[in-house]
């Protein structure tokens, strides 16, 4: 018998092991150190092939399937603890919540502590040798204390109800189970190491998780963001930069009826201000630019000596960014009514991530696993912000969008496809695994 029919019996006898296996959190600490060992004798096997094994996606998917009532229940611990940003107790309750589930595997633990908001923390695996790999997802949300009370995760046929449930608990449970999968199913062996940052700040100024990108960031290799999938299911491989503009133009108050010539309409000079900034969009290809909010005034016969606007700019290319602010500053100097100034305030705060060759090979595996898995992806590109726009700044090449497929962020319909949790878990778990070939390491 040859060794390679020999190591191909083998395998299905491991197969019939592990699919015999129990389930659950419950199970004895015997029965998980004997499934590590039966996964450890499938990755040594699978080493020696020289990579994967044919029946790793599979594999994959019976790891994660049976677990799917555990992992929804896990999901609605999470959406009901009530965490705005602005709470710090409330974010830190859903840290801890995090770092018990991985205490609980042995995982390394580091957290960087913030006065004012939730701490981030972060967690780590340890591989044989490969790519280093940091995933990212948060754990605030944009919804007022008493939300979470108020609507607890209900299920509607495929689609599961609950504040935070897309955006982003549910891709931060499943960056924990697909951590725990290639663990327990031998997968870590093309891999160096797998970091989960878990950010308390990210609907904010991500203030925090900025410092720990930053001191992370030159530790890895590779940054995957576990934002949700597109409703369409695609992933992310480009996500524009952010500039936020103030415009204040100050002018000369006068009597609209009786002397209208001794003063400065501060609201006409915006508005001639306004009509060229949006003649900005498209400026570069992607470029967009939105005069969002404007006020000024007191009354209607008193000529307005003050007005101001609040400008939203986007751009794909990093580049861009100086010839948009050029434009910008222009538009501010040039007057059109005497005796009004113009003060511009802020400036571009979100980098943009643009699709390098390096991101659209990862891309390409992306999908080329999800085939291996039994569906369809394509990679997209949004005018959204996520953590992959400073992780991309850091140099990292980066994915986003790798968390189950889900929509309606922000409002009492944010939801999550059931369906799409098992194969979009797997997903992320078989995508790190392939890194190995489209990714320097240090």
């Amino acid at each position: 018998m040859s060794n390679l029919h020999s190591r191909m019996l083998l395998r299905q006898r491991l197969r019939q092991l592990i699919l015999m296996r129990e389930t659950g959190p419950k199970r004895p600490a015997w029965h998980l150190q004997r499934a590590r060992l039966i996964w450890g004798l499938h990755d040594t096997l699978a080493a020696l092939d020289g990579g994967e094994t044919p029946m790793f996606p599979q594999t994959l998917i019976d790891y994660l399937t049976p677990q799917l009532p555990t992992y929804i229940e896990q999901l609605r611990q999470l959406c009901a603890i009530e965490c705005p940003s602005e709470s710090k107790p409330g974010v830190d309750e859903a840290g801890d919540w995090v770092a018990r589930w991985a205490r609980q595997r042995g995982w390394e633990l580091k957290r960087w502590k913030d006065e004012s908001a939730g701490d981030t923390i972060a967690f780590t695996i340890r591989g044989r040798s490969g790519p280093r790999i940091l995933l990212a997802a948060h754990l605030d949300t944009v919804y007022p204390v008493g939300i979470a009370a108020q609507r607890p995760l209900r299920i509607e046929g495929d689609t599961l109800f609950a504040p935070g449930s897309c955006d982003n608990k549910s891709g931060l449970l499943s960056a924990l189970y697909a951590m725990a999968a290639l663990e327990e199913c031998g997968g870590l062996g093309n891999i160096g190491a797998i970091t989960l940052l878990c950010g308390g700040d990210e609907e904010t100024d991500m203030r925090v998780s900025r410092m720990a990108f930053a001191e992370l960031a030159p530790q890895h290799d590779v940054a995957l963001v576990l934002e949700a999938g597109r409703e369409n299911g695609d992933i992310v491989s480009a996500r524009k930069g952010g500039g936020f503009f103030g415009f204040e133009v100050q002018g000369k108050a006068a009597h609209a009826g009786v002397e209208p010539h001794k003063g400065a309409n501060a609201i006409v000079q915006l508005a001639h201000q306004s009509v060229a900034l949006h003649a900005l969009n498209g400026l570069r290809p992607g470029v967009t630019v939105n005069v969002g909010v404007v006020s000024g005034g007191t009354v209607s016969n008193t000529v307005p000596d003050y007005a101001s606007a609040k400008i939203d700019v986007r751009i794909v290319d990093p580049v861009d960014q100086d010839v948009v602010t050029a434009a910008i500053l222009q538009i501010a100097a040039t007057n059109h009514v005497a005796g009004t100034a113009t003060t511009v305030t802020g400036g571009f705060k979100v980098p943009a991530m643009a699709c390098t060759p390096q991101i659209a090979q990862i891309a390409a595996v992306a999908k080329q696993a999800a085939l291996d898995l039994g569906f369809s992806t394509n990679d997209a590109h949004t005018g959204g912000m996520s953590y992959a726009n400073y992780l991309a700044e850091l140099g990292l090449p980066v994915i986003d969008g790798l968390g189950p497929v889900g929509g309606n962020d922000h409002s009492p319909r944010e939801y999550i496809s059931v369906a799409s949790i098992v194969p979009r878990t797997a997903l992320l778990a078989l995508l790190m695994t392939r890194l190995k070939d489209v990714v320097a390491t240090a």
